[in-house]
């Protein structure tokens, strides 16, 4: 068994391995011609299932044709220009080549000691992302694992940041009166860690929307306003730039000013807007982001990078402390005196892999400006796909898009009903992606039943986009037609 562990005496066993797994992979997206096979979870689970885990098949070849049936024939395939879906995008080669040797060399990011020149690589690329951003010579930060994770340390930050301003109150009192603003568009994770952080169920403060799906100020004024009459600490506001439904950026200057006016930490959730600090045409979307006090951002959104890659940046680095904790074995207090650099001292995780290298390589063979220029034709995609949505009258439009995102609905011509509207939608997204001619998504809005497109392939064209909206009008047709005859 000795001879399957990563050594100089199995070098060549592993190149040979590597190699012949590349070449698969390789192989399966030079010929697929879908980004979907159509198979159920009925159909793939029993084969599943049928394997015998105890009994090992001893051959690199045999295994690779196993999983061949199991997950390469059957998996979604992002790099495919008619996936549409969710917030996936296809990944850049120099992000692969970087993934590969992380893997390989297997370098831990929680102390110096476990990873040298990594540790180093990833500080780098923090500063690289806070001078991006604009927050200043004392930012910092740390990579994550992604930007549910950003946002939950952001929160626990501004927590920590907010309980003193309320001394002489016990623990559970200053918890119960803390308040967190987010628009009601905002990310699911913003309400899940402040459940996670212990704060009172109703601590998360929906703030409503304008019709472009950006926070509207004057409520949020009202609502800071409130909270102050009402003895309550507003520990911090969440404004996104690119929310997951919409794509929509709050109005991230006027915000800004509130929260300095009440004192309160500012969080901007740029996981999915992040693009834009490299975008060559449309940097000024996200003018304002630089007065936050801390930022997420998930390069596995819009930099191209192969899950996972994510960061958290700080405005002042010295709030990281509020995540530290000194283990004598790991990273005891002197080292901090020794000036050794440990990131577990800025991290929630402890053992944490070095995706920061995938960034790295990114930047150092295809450069900032590279990246800008494949998010920029994203979002010029999706103002052409706005552009034929709103001349189709077979579908609704929400907005107009900010980043790569489109919301619609198919409104067939014979129907009214807004449920049966709706059932038609849900029937279209489920045949389209059976079928596996394309991949959508979904969300509600106001109750009703929309359908999205997720823009984030440079390789998708205008004409993909029109050919999906034809097998959504076909599909949801198909389901009128099939809903008039079962009612005759």
């Amino acid at each position: 068994m000795r001879s399957h562990l990563l050594n100089g005496r199995t070098a060549e066993h592993y190149r040979r391995s590597v190699t012949e797994g590349v070449e698969r992979v390789a192989a399966k997206l030079a010929t697929t011609d879908r980004p979907f096979t159509g198979v159920t979870v009925d159909a793939l689970a029993p084969r599943v299932d049928a394997v015998d885990l105890d009994r090992p098949l001893g051959d690199t070849t045999a295994a690779l044709d196993e999983l061949e049936d199991l997950y390469l024939r059957d998996a979604v395939y992002f790099h495919h220009p008619r996936y549409l879906a969710h917030l996936n995008c296809p990944v850049v080669i120099p992000a692969l080549l970087g993934e590969a040797v992380l893997c390989a060399v297997n370098s831990s990011l929680d102390t110096w000691d476990q990873s040298a020149g990594g540790t180093l690589i990833e500080r780098r690329l923090i500063d690289w992302t806070a001078e991006r951003i604009g927050l200043g010579p004392a930012a910092d930060g740390v990579f994550t694992s992604g930007g549910t994770q950003s946002n939950l340390q952001a929160l626990l930050l501004a927590r920590e940041e907010a309980k003193p301003g309320r001394a002489g109150w016990d623990e559970g009192d200053a918890l119960a009166g803390l308040r967190i603003f987010a628009s009601e568009v905002s990310h699911f994770s913003v309400q899940k860690s402040a459940k996670l952080l212990g704060l009172s169920p109703d601590a998360v403060v929906s703030v409503p929307v304008d019709q472009n799906k950006r926070m509207q100020i004057v409520a949020l004024a009202h609502e800071l306003e409130r909270c102050a009459k009402d003895g309550l600490v507003p520990m911090a506001v969440v404004a996104t730039a690119g929310t997951t439904d919409f794509g929509s950026i709050d109005p991230l200057p006027e915000i800004a000013e509130l929260c300095s006016q009440y004192s309160t930490w500012l969080h901007v959730d740029a996981a999915y807007g992040c693009g834009l600090l490299a975008s060559l045409k449309h940097r000024d979307r996200i003018d304002g982001i630089e007065r936050a006090d801390s930022v997420t951002v998930d390069y596995h959104k819009s930099f191209f990078q192969p899950v996972s890659s994510s960061a958290l940046l700080v405005r002042d680095a010295s709030t990281l402390r509020h995540a530290t904790y000194h283990a004598e074995y790991l990273n005891p207090r002197r080292m901090v005196t020794e000036r050794i650099p440990n990131q577990v001292d800025k991290s929630l995780q402890t053992t944490r892999r070095f995706d920061a290298l995938k960034l790295w390589m990114t930047l150092r063979v295809m450069g900032a400006d590279g990246i800008g220029e494949l998010f920029d034709q994203v979002c010029e995609l999706a103002r052409e796909g706005w552009k034929l949505l709103a001349a189709d009258p077979r579908f609704d439009v929400v907005v107009e898009p900010s980043l790569s995102t489109l919301v619609f609905r198919c409104i067939p011509a014979a129907v009214t009903d807004p449920a049966e509207i709706d059932r038609a939608n849900l029937y279209a997204r489920k045949a389209l992606f059976l079928s596996g001619d394309a991949v959508v998504a979904g969300t509600k809005i106001g109750g009703r039943h929309y359908l999205k497109f997720t823009l984030l392939n440079p390789e998708t064209t205008p004409a993909d986009i029109a050919a999906v909206l034809d097998l959504i009008a076909g599909h949801a047709e198909q389901y009128l037609g099939e809903s008039l005859d079962r009612a005759s």
